[in-house]
């Protein structure tokens, strides 16, 4: 059965799109069939990918506005496979004027869940990369997730934006999608040489750690991730042996083997 898993935190800059990208190779590693969404205009992850993103037509953005103007599209002509196994449903500055667009559609919350509905046979897995924002396109994401995983710089903006988006998942729980989990919580960007980093993880798993599951894997700091951004492939592909590297494979594996926390919406947010 294909999971669906959207990676979010309102707060920009907490490496939503790296963890979209490396989780998404991670797993195909481990022979699983995954596809990649860009959720976010910016289109960061079509652009991580090895893409232009100005020069594509086949977006998202035709997908989701094929559905609202119930022109149906062809969704194979819209998927891009990657040399690095993966599957990517691409973005560009098009899914900008869907936003809009969704305000006054019918059914709003589910036009996307609507899209990703056939492709659920083709993958085990379909990662939304979501914009750093709590807009229409967040809560169709949300709305059409099983999970939400969170990765959150261990600073206090990213953690207070993590709080937001708590609260935010209770109210999709409440009244599009009663289904979703959270998958967990990501220290993402740790600098572990830092006291204030240590402090904040430490807060993190004491404070949500006994209803929400936060990862024993830590992302760490590192120059190559930020290389790839540029580069078209994966942390994996660009630096195999790195720590960086070793997280993620960590990640995946706990992804793999893990459940989501049964947890109650009221929970989720104390």
């Amino acid at each position: 059965m294909s999971k669906v898993i959207a990676i979010a935190n309102q707060k920009g800059g907490v490496g939503k799109t790296t963890t979209t990208a490396s989780l998404g190779v991670g797993l195909a590693r481990q022979r699983k069939k995954v596809l990649l969404i860009d959720a976010d205009p910016q289109a960061d992850l079509t652009s991580m990918m090895g893409w232009q993103a100005d020069e594509l037509d086949n977006t998202l953005a035709e997908v989701m506005s094929g559905e609202i103007t119930e022109n149906q599209v062809d969704l194979s002509a819209h998927i891009f496979p990657h040399d690095e196994g993966v599957d990517l449903l691409p973005s560009n500055i098009n899914l900008s004027t869907v936003d809009v667009m969704l305000v006054n559609s019918m059914s709003r919350e589910y036009i996307l869940r609507n899209c990703i509905e056939p492709l659920k046979e083709r993958y085990d897995f379909i990662l939304i990369d979501c914009m750093p924002s709590l807009g229409m396109l967040t809560v169709n994401a949300l709305t059409a997730a099983d999970s939400v995983l969170i990765p959150v710089q261990p600073n206090h903006l990213p953690v207070k934006g993590m709080v937001q988006l708590l609260k935010s998942i209770k109210r999709v729980q409440k009244n599009t999608n009663p289904g979703l989990k959270i998958e967990g919580i990501l220290p993402n960007l740790v600098d572990t040489r830092t006291r204030l980093a240590r402090d904040i993880i430490d807060f993190i798993r004491d404070e949500f750690g006994s209803h929400v599951k936060v990862f024993q894997s830590q992302i760490p700091v590192a120059v190559k991730v930020a290389e790839i951004s540029g580069e078209g492939k994966s942390i994996f592909a660009y630096d195999s042996n790195g720590k960086a590297t070793a997280a993620y494979k960590q990640l995946t594996k706990e992804v793999i083997d893990g459940r989501p926390e049964k947890t109650k919406p009221e929970d989720q947010c104390r």
